[in-house]
Formats: structure tokens, C-alpha cells, sequence
């Protein structure tokens, strides 16, 4: 009998070199997008990273908006902090008041040790926030549904 691994976007499948050969980058390119807070790469026990289709798409997004657009890796990073989180996940107004993402701009949200607010527990690589918006369209459409229902709340 055969087994069968099912896998979905976020499953863990590639190492870092074949990550790297996917985008056409080299290793250390890769490191550096994961210091910025672009990825958050699963990591093994070992310390091997293992990277997932959803962190493929989302780096073709950022190589994009680099090279076609020539946005600056600190503009991408002012981009994904400005990102609401805060109304994806329905965060309260107490949990707004302890939560560095929502008072600050630098970092995408997944970037912050998060302390007495709703995301405490929680582990960033799963949250809806990290998991949806790891292409282009999806970040641009959250943006127009914002737009559209702060428009029609005037």
C-alpha cells in the first residue's frame, strides 16, 4: 500500500539551495530576505531551513516589486508593516494598546515579539495575516476591500 503525503502551499519542501535555484537567486540573497522578515521559513532541528510554495510565490512578489518597480528592500518592509493586521484577525482595542505592529510602522507583524495582545501565543507561520497575503493580488486586494469599506463608512 502506498502512502501518500498530502501537501497544500505552506507544506515544507524545498532546501534552501533549491528555494534559491526556484527564484534564481543565490543562497546568501535568500538569507538576507529572511533577515529582512520577508519569509519565515520552517526550521528543522537541525537547522536546515525548508521553504514552501506559499514562501516561493511570496519572494517572486518581492523579487518583483525589486526589480520590475524598484522599490528598495526598507520600502518592502515599510510596505508589509503597514499591512492592518489588526483588522484581519479583529484584534480588540486593549489588545491594539500592547501590540507593536499596530503602534509602529518598521516591521511587517510577524517580525515582533508579540506581548499581551491576542497574537502572545500564537505562532506567526500559521496566522491568517502571514498565511494570505504571500502574493502580490491577495496584499493589493486587501487593500482595495479596506479602501472600499472605510469609503463607505463616510
Amino acid at each position: 500500500m502506498r502512502s501518500e503525503i498530502i501537501q497544500n502551499q505552506d507544506t515544507p519542501l524545498y532546501p534552501i539551495s533549491t528555494a534559491a535555484k526556484l527564484l534564481g537567486i543565490s543562497v546568501h540573497t535568500l538569507r538576507m530576505y529572511e533577515r529582512a522578515g520577508f519569509i519565515l521559513p520552517f526550521q528543522k532541528e537541525s537547522s536546515h531551513r525548508l521553504y514552501s510554495q506559499s514562501d516561493i510565490e511570496r519572494l517572486k512578489c518581492i523579487r518583483r516589486a525589486i526589480n520590475e518597480d524598484k522599490i528598495s528592500i526598507a520600502g518592502i518592509q515599510r510596505i508589509q508593516a503597514l499591512m492592518p493586521c489588526w483588522d484581519v484577525i479583529k484584534c480588540s482595542q486593549k489588545d491594539r494598546e500592547h501590540c507593536d505592529a499596530f503602534n509602529n510602522h518598521a516591521y511587517a507583524c510577524w517580525m515582533y515579539n508579540h506581548k499581551k495582545n491576542i497574537c502572545e501565543n500564537l505562532d506567526c507561520k500559521s496566522c491568517q495575516v502571514y498565511k494570505e497575503f504571500y502574493d502580490c493580488a491577495r496584499i493589493k486586494s486587501k487593500i482595495i476591500e479596506i479602501t472600499e469599506k472605510h469609503e463607505s463608512s463616510l
